[in-house]
């Protein structure tokens, strides 16, 4: 699963190319490592149109796998969205584009340690957009932050394709192929929105 990527595009960029039409991150300044629980932006579906806001990476956790915890840390990366945890937040004002510019899987090393392998669109590590999920909830993220209200997002993960697979067997993000996409994740009905969750062809990524 990734659980840190990066974000290095200017937020004119993410707002030209996402057609949002309002700005409210403020000095959006570069990201280039983003964690679980960190804030980032994303792009969503507000009531005065299309709009540019941070988040906190990490979905609320389904009850389950809160038992016995005084905290709950997240969910980063979406996958069963048949399960009724996530059919709650698949219409559309629930759904946000997540920008960046590459991603990170964790790969074993032949000493049995992690390290972390990096993938983006090309070598100038362009502008991408993963499809999301966003909600405002209240929990206790953090013990000495206490209970708070926020807005979190995760994104989609599908099958790994090929490029992916080789590090990381079982999963990659749900990567947006076109702006078409993006528009279809942010608006269509949620059967259409939910055929893009598929691996992005070997020859649209490459690894750092």
């Amino acid at each position: 699963m990734c659980n840190l990527y990066a974000m290095q595009s200017s937020q004119s960029a993410i707002r030209d190319i996402s057609e949002a039409m309002l700005d409210r991150t403020g000095n959006l300044a570069a990201l280039p490592e983003i964690y679980p629980d960190y804030p980032a932006p994303i792009v969503r579906n507000g009531p005065d149109g299309r709009e540019l806001v941070m988040a906190r990476w990490g979905m609320p956790s389904p009850a389950f796998a809160l038992k016995g915890k005084k905290v709950d840390r997240g969910v980063t990366n979406i996958r069963n969205t048949r399960s009724p945890h996530w059919r709650r937040w698949l219409g559309t004002a629930h759904r946000c584009l997540v920008p960046f510019t590459a991603f990170s899987e964790q790969t074993r090393r032949p000493d049995g340690s992690f390290e972390p392998v990096w993938f983006a669109g090309d070598g100038t590590r362009p502008l991408r957009f993963f499809a999301g999920l966003w909600t405002s909830w209240t929990s206790v993220r953090k013990l000495k932050e206490g209970e708070v209200t926020v807005d979190l997002f995760g994104f989609l993960t599908t099958d790994a394709n090929g490029l992916v697979g080789r590090y990381h067997p079982k999963a990659m993000p749900v990567i947006l192929r076109s702006m078409d996409d993006a528009r279809t994740w942010l608006e269509a009905e949620p059967d259409k929105a939910l055929s893009l969750q598929a691996p992005l062809p070997d020859g649209e990524l490459i690894r750092l």
